[in-house]
């Protein structure tokens, strides 16, 4: 059961970032592909929240792995972020596929410890 639940939860996970990544895009029209940053962030925050919520509490295994696991992992799409770095290469924009690279890893890493941070006592 709880493999399909988490089947489940990484669709829905999956559906959220396309309405949160085509939002960002339509507000905040640039080159730089800012609403995948926004995405893989928050994402990276839940996943931070989640953990030290349950590391907290001793908390149920099965909804980390369904939230976790499941929809984080069908919201944040690092793959995509990779291959944004690879086009901005490609586009002979080095500087901003380095920025892009390092500040998705930075922001995102950052995003996750801000979240076990507020929840872990």
């Amino acid at each position: 059961m709880t493999a399909l639940l988490v089947a489940l939860a990484g669709g829905a996970g999956a559906a959220v970032r396309f309405v949160v990544d085509t939002a960002v895009r339509r507000a905040v029209p640039a080159t730089f592909p800012l609403g995948i940053l926004v995405v893989n962030a928050s994402g990276s925050l839940l996943l931070g929240l989640l953990t030290g919520a349950l590391l907290d509490t001793a908390g149920d295994q099965q909804v980390l792995a369904v939230l976790g696991i499941g929809f984080c992992g069908g919201y944040t799409t690092f793959g995509t972020a990779m291959v944004d770095t690879v086009r901005m290469l490609q586009d002979g924009r080095r500087r901003a596929a380095l920025v892009h690279h390092l500040g998705m890893a930075v922001v995102c890493l950052g995003a996750a410890g801000v979240g076990l941070a507020v929840t872990v006592r």
